[in-house]
């Protein structure tokens, strides 16, 4: 594909399409398969725990966050019905959450924009990213930054859409036009860790995995071992029995089978491959119910999870979706920002360490406080009232200052 050209549109149904392995793959929205075997797709790698967990923290905790519009310059908020209702079916929460599942998976997230008579965007219906191919093309007046989408039809044709017609959400890349999947980039890892799930399936359902071994000195045929079986686990079976002594005859003894040694490092690989996951989207492992080597009480946790909050979620995925939405969704001279308080507030005794300080500076009134717990403000005047270290004077008044008539005269004595 040129800089400016246009990607070629295949099908199963072209007689020029080959019909090899790799090809069908391709076409079907596949993979090919990794080293262990196992076609990793976008879809298919949520059948690994670690990737959907992985997939729904970020997803459901950037959907769940408020999402608020301020003014440029006076920093008021500002109300926008296309963010408080995006689309005619799915609630705000679900539709962003779908465009952060598609680019968690795909690298990419596509938001149609539906505008009314007057141009007004009123709408915004995602697109599933397997369905929709970015090109460039030469600038021109109608589509000044040159990029095209062509999106797949649901007759199979394709359509032509520009800026101005898509919101593009991009992942990490490194062209500048589209995003790199997550999925396709860690297959390797993702495909050994869904082959590992399999090897141990297949591991239980073939009966390797038994508990012990009745032997006896002669040859059994199948109904005398059956009925042995079947009298052991009438006798020492269940839980009644894990204290009774066990009585053998005819020459028979029990040999337990412990878990060898391998396949303890057959355990400790799939464990391995839950911090690769992990480390692949930038979860903390424990947010993934992986808490083997971390604390799982305290502070550790807490410090984890802001961290999670300051160096993954919102550089990663928050801010890129703040700038989009001011540069393509709201009027100039307004910007959208997240409001991130309810994630990076610790516990009871240090926010009110915290808000008692920022109170005493006259950083914060009580309606500022109040904003950040989810609660109502004081609307008769007084809680929009900034205090001042000195006295606890209102913000602007001088403290020192004389404001008795006593006072006064006895200055001008």
């Amino acid at each position: 594909m040129s800089l400016f050209g246009l990607f070629e549109n295949r099908s199963v149904e072209d007689p020029t399409t080959p019909l090899t392995a790799s090809s069908l793959s391709d076409l079907l929205g596949g993979a090919p398969a990794v080293e262990a075997g196992v076609q990793v797709t976008e879809t298919s790698a949520l059948a690994m725990p670690a990737v959907w967990r992985a997939v729904s923290v970020v997803a459901n905790n950037a959907a769940a966050l408020p999402l608020h519009v301020y003014m440029d310059g006076t920093k008021d908020r500002a109300t926008s019905a296309l963010l408080d209702d995006p689309h005619p079916e799915l609630t705000r929460f679900e539709l962003w959450r779908l465009a952060y599942v598609h680019r968690l998976l795909w690298g990419n997230a596509y938001l149609q924009k539906v505008r009314n008579r007057a141009g007004e965007i009123v709408q915004l219906w995602p697109i599933r990213p397997n369905r929709v191919q970015v090109d460039r093309e030469q600038p021109s007046a109608g589509n000044p930054g040159g990029k095209v989408f062509w999106v797949q039809t649901e007759g199979g044709g394709r359509r032509r859409l520009t800026a101005e017609q898509i919101m593009h959400l991009p992942a990490l890349g490194y062209d500048g036009v589209t995003g790199c999947s997550p999925v396709r980039a860690a297959a390797q890892g993702i495909g050994l860790g869904i082959a590992a799930e399999r090897a141990a399936g297949r591991l239980y359902g073939s009966g390797n995995m038994i508990s012990g071994v009745l032997q006896t000195e002669q040859r059994l045929k199948p109904d005398q071992a059956a009925a042995l079986k079947a009298g052991w686990k009438a006798r020492y079976g269940g839980a009644q029995a894990a204290s009774d002594v066990a009585v053998l005859d005819s020459g028979a003894s029990f040999h337990p089978v412990t878990m060898p040694y391998k396949d303890s490092q057959f355990l400790e690989s799939r464990q391995f491959q839950v911090v690769e996951v992990a480390r692949m989207f930038g979860v903390p492992p424990f947010l993934l119910m992986s808490t083997e080597k971390s604390t799982s009480w305290g502070t550790g946790l807490e410090q984890q999870a802001q961290g999670f909050v300051t160096w993954d979620l919102s550089p990663t995925w928050l801010t890129p979706t703040e700038q989009r939405v001011e540069k393509e969704l709201l009027p100039t001279g307004q910007y959208a920002k997240y409001q991130l308080g309810g994630l990076l507030r610790g516990d009871s005794t240090a926010r009110a360490l915290f808000y008692r300080a920022m109170r005493d500076t006259g950083a914060f009134s009580a309606n500022d406080i109040r904003a950040l717990e989810d609660m109502p403000p004081i609307t008769d005047g007084t809680g929009d009232t900034y205090l001042q270290p000195m006295a606890m004077a209102p913000l602007g008044s001088d403290p020192t200052g004389t404001t008795t008539e006593e006072g006064s005269d006895a200055e001008d004595d």
